[in-house]
């Protein structure tokens, strides 16, 4: 029944492409939303059928073969990192197509775009082969780089150039380091295979092969560096502004919501289980780099005179607080790091979904083109409060949870790294209540603010249950984390890489 629910979750948005390619261009914006809420109410059976499998296993596994003379499968199966997010794919697209519920310009293949996007997010967090995996993520790269360079503002062209470039360059670092790991595999074993659960036994040498590296080394930098594009962590996060400001509002959600989450879940899935010793050995310098994010983030985002460049820039501050919690090594940190990556989802998609509205009306995102909208527009007032009490994490919504976890694990790691992170965490604070004062509050000096309307049921609906969801979070965390639990648990305790070692020829 799992492994049904998993099939569904990425076959809807396939079918619901063709079926946007077969009808008129009138049904294409409908279809896409039944498509995203029929996919949204498969989370249910999948929370409840997910029944919490140990690090290095999954459940519902589906496969049959694809490539079988390469030993490529198509085969996926979930497990307690990859379940969330997963989740989190299936609630973000009906707010990502809500939010970009007028766009006239080429509606079919903008709505296709959305659908193919879930679509290859899905099958990235699901895939347990390899080379599937790689297919995913490349293919991923079309329908983004679509959304940006035919729908975004004035300057989407060099956008989504520029994203572009600098996934593809990791993408590359990434095929080295996955056909380095599979022909180590046929070397120890005679066997050419891109099961995940069979690459996982594969033992890397660790003898100096290139710069001092060895080709453990080399294998861990290949996924990392790819995955760090991805997050994106300092300093390969400058794609990443110009890719939220240029985008429509749907692919900034979607982008901010889901995309970034790839790169924390790559980490976690491929680079320390394959990298083992080579991530203890460089962890100082990943936890460095979280660090100088965490602070540069906040500071540049404190610097913005545009709302959305604003919360771009947030991102790379959150997102660095994250790695950091991967960097601790103790089931606090990457439990927190784990529940943020979903508060963070959540959060950051609503400012983005609130910032667009706003866009929609008086077409800029300047701060000088705004003041005094609490007396104007109060339910937006509301949810901008409401949405930046969770981005900041005040106690009793979802961030609060995740930002504690992380900061109780990077005080057991490293005392001075705490230090840091807390300061970065108090900046995040200025920069949030820096927007609200200067879009919210003062005298209204704009005329054509007045007449603004407020948000509609449209507006409402996909709000309310995000909003629900961030107090859900941050009252009651156990309903999500114990879906995580147990692939946290053993995480550390047990590497995943070391428990096949004895079973390969010496």
């Amino acid at each position: 029944m799992l492994s049904s629910c998993l099939l569904m979750s990425f076959l809807l948005p396939m079918l619901g492409t063709l079926l946007i390619a077969i009808f008129p261009e009138s049904w294409s914006k409908k279809l896409a939303l039944v498509t995203s809420l029929l996919g949204f109410a498969l989370c249910i059976p999948l929370y409840f059928l997910f029944e919490g499998s140990p690090a290095g296993t999954f459940e519902g596994v589906w496969s049959f073969p694809w490539i079988p003379s390469f030993g490529i499968q198509f085969a996926i199966g979930v497990d307690g990192f990859s379940l969330p997010l997963v989740l989190l794919s299936q609630l973000m697209l009906p707010v990502a197509i809500l939010a970009s519920w007028k766009e006239s310009k080429n509606p079919k293949l903008f709505m296709a775009c959305y659908l193919l996007l879930s679509a290859f997010m899905i099958g990235t967090f699901l895939a347990t082969d390899l080379f599937l995996f790689y297919v995913f993520w490349e293919a991923m790269l079309i329908p983004m780089i679509l959304l940006i360079g035919i729908w975004g503002s004035q300057e989407r062209i060099y956008a989504a150039l520029k994203f572009f470039l600098f996934t593809f360059a990791g993408s590359l670092l990434m095929l080295f380091a996955v056909l380095a790991v599979v022909f180590s595999y046929k070397t120890q074993t005679g066997a050419l295979s891109f099961d995940l659960n069979q690459l996982m036994k594969v033992s890397l040498s660790a003898e100096p092969l290139l710069w001092g590296l060895s080709l453990r080394d080399l294998v861990f930098w290949g996924f990392t560096l790819a995955f760090l594009v991805k997050v994106p962590l300092f300093p390969l996060h400058t794609w990443l502004p110009d890719a939220h400001v240029q985008a429509p509002t749907g692919g900034s959600i979607l982008l901010a919501a889901v995309l970034l989450k790839m790169g924390t879940y790559g980490l976690l899935r491929f680079s320390i289980p394959f990298g083992g010793a080579s991530f203890d050995h460089f962890v100082p310098v990943l936890a460095i780099l979280s660090l100088i994010g965490l602070l540069y983030g906040a500071f540049v985002a404190f610097q913005q005179k545009d709302m959305k460049k604003l919360v771009a820039y947030s991102s790379v501050s959150h997102l660095g607080l994250v790695v950091l919690g991967i960097c601790t090594q103790n089931e606090s940190g990457l439990g927190g790091a784990l529940i943020q990556n979903i508060n963070h989802g959540l959060s950051t998609g609503a400012l983005f979904f609130l910032v667009g509205f706003l866009y929609e009306q008086r077409h800029s995102r300047k701060f000088a083109d705004y003041g005094g909208l609490a007396a104007l527009i109060p339910w937006f007032s509301f949810f901008l409060v409401f949405v930046a009490c969770s981005s900041m994490a005040v106690p009793g919504l979802n961030g609060f949870v995740g930002e504690v976890l992380i900061l109780l694990g990077v005080f057991q790691k490293n005392i001075g790294w705490a230090a840091v992170a807390v300061l970065g965490v108090v900046f995040g604070a200025v920069y949030t209540l820096t927007l609200l004062r200067k879009v919210l509050f003062g005298p209204v000096t704009q005329a054509e603010n007045k007449n603004l309307h407020d948000l509609g049921p449209r507006e409402l609906i996909p709000l309310v249950i995000l909003g629900i969801l961030m107090v859900w979070i941050g009252l009651a965390p156990g309903f999500i984390m114990s879906k995580m639990k147990s692939s946290v648990d053993q995480y550390w305790k047990k590497p995943v890489t070391a428990e096949f070692r004895s079973e390969l020829p010496q």
